[in-house]
């Protein structure tokens, strides 16, 4: 039995404990030696991983996917956790229990499925519901459904996470069909379980999360049209144009083809069906980037991949907030005279009560004005620069007479020719 966990390990702190490589590098230092560089899991959490010395010795014993016992210290590097490695080793498959090492979901599994079984029989659609059943009665199907996560990284990627995700959605459903009654419930509860039925053959999660050939080849949404179609074969009474819903729902619950959508959603449920798995999704990749989230300082997370962006921990920003006091204004001081210390500062209700005139008083005088010889010069006023006399300046053209611009033309040889042949008629 695991006894020491990732989420375990402190700071400034010797741990030995055992580990599931996630990834695994060999590096170069300046020198040219060889350095190991780690990715190590367990179902809590993630933690990178270095190991410096005696390398050559040790990193062909071990490979991705395998366990090892690596004895260490941790240190805080660029506002993360990382473990320094001082010695390490592989350790058997038998000597391990798996659950230590998969992050599964908080809920009972088989506790799960009897709610989704609960939910089929509620279905007053018998079409619908009688495919439903046969499916959760396929015992390969069943445990499937209890152990696939519902996504390799982005959402809900621990054991037992597709079926959390799709009672999630589920639930969604029932609260949206309630705003909108012109829904069909049944036929959104059957897309929402039968949405991601592919992935209990797309996902491989024996050791670590990946992707099987027919992953790779097909998709989910193939592998749960095949499944589907297996089963209604032995229902011809099915309404052909039902199956062509369900079906269309599976397609097109990424909502666009750029996200993997075989169509877009084309009517009411199936684009519910699209925006309530989004929701939920983007939800739950959400809590899991914050609450794994690996920087020690600040309130922001690392890239959340599945978001395309850092998140704020809301809860931790609230908490280091620091109350902000308004400032007073400082009574502005007069600036010094040119002569003598400068006058003391006169608080504004001081100076307002000065002016107010006391009875039995006679009026102050007014203030003597100050002599103009004893303020401050004037500056020299700088001289204006000499006029350039006209004659210095440039000349302007020469006009021309206004004789030699009304003077007439030579006339062109035709023109002449012209004026002899006008003279000639009669």
């Amino acid at each position: 039995m695991k006894s020491v966990f990732i989420s375990d390990l402190r700071p400034n702190e010797d741990a030995t404990a055992l580990f599931l490589v996630q990834s695994k590098d060999v590096r170069q230092k300046k020198t040219g030696e060889p350095y190991l560089s780690l990715s190590l899991v367990d179902r809590t959490g993630e933690i990178e991983a270095k190991m410096w010395d005696n390398v050559g010795e040790i990193m062909h014993t071990f490979d991705r996917d395998d366990f090892i016992r690596a004895k260490g210290r941790v240190q805080i590097y660029q506002n993360r956790h990382q473990f320094t490695i001082h010695r390490l080793q592989r350790v058997d498959d038998a000597l391990v229990e798996l659950q230590d090492f998969f992050p599964a979901s908080q809920r009972d599994p088989d506790e799960m499925f009897e709610e989704l079984r609960r939910t089929v029989a509620g279905m007053t659609n018998p079409h619908l519901r009688a495919l439903l059943e046969a499916l959760l009665d396929d015992q390969r199907i069943a445990d499937g459904y209890r152990r696939a996560p519902a996504a390799k990284t982005i959402h809900h990627a621990y054991l037992g996470g597709l079926l959390e995700h799709v009672l999630s959605v589920c639930q969604l459903c029932r609260f949206v069909a309630g705003q909108y009654p012109f829904l069909d419930l049944d036929l959104m509860l059957a897309g929402a379980i039968t949405h991601d039925l592919g992935k209990i053959q797309e996902l491989s999660y024996r050791r670590s999360f990946g992707y099987t050939d027919d992953g790779q080849l097909l998709g989910h949404i193939m592998l749960g049209l095949r499944l589907i179609d297996d089963k209604l074969r032995a229902m011809p009474d099915f309404p052909p144009r039902l199956r062509s819903l369900l079906e269309h729902m599976i397609l097109s619950h990424h909502g666009e083809l750029e996200f993997g959508a075989s169509k877009v959603p084309v009517f009411a449920e199936a684009l519910m069906l699209h925006y309530l798995d989004n929701m939920d999704s983007k939800m739950q990749a959400v809590r899991t980037a914050i609450d794994r989230d690996q920087h020690v300082d600040g309130c922001w997370t690392g890239l959340c991949r599945a978001l395309e962006r850092s998140l704020l921990k809301k809860d931790k920003y609230l908490q280091e907030a620091v109350p902000v006091v308004a400032a007073r204004s400082a009574p502005v001081e007069p600036a010094p005279a040119a002569n003598g210390p400068a006058p003391e500062a006169v608080p504004a209700a001081a100076a307002v009560a000065a002016e107010a005139p006391q009875p039995g008083l006679p009026p102050a005088p007014s203030e003597v004005p100050v002599p103009r010889e004893a303020s401050v010069p004037r500056a020299a006023p700088v001289p204006r620069e000499a006029p350039v006399p006209r004659e210095a300046s440039v000349p302007r053209e020469a006009s021309v007479p206004r004789e030699a611009r009304s003077q007439p033309r030579p006339m062109s040889l035709f023109g002449e020719r012209l004026k002899d042949a006008l003279k000639k008629e009669p």
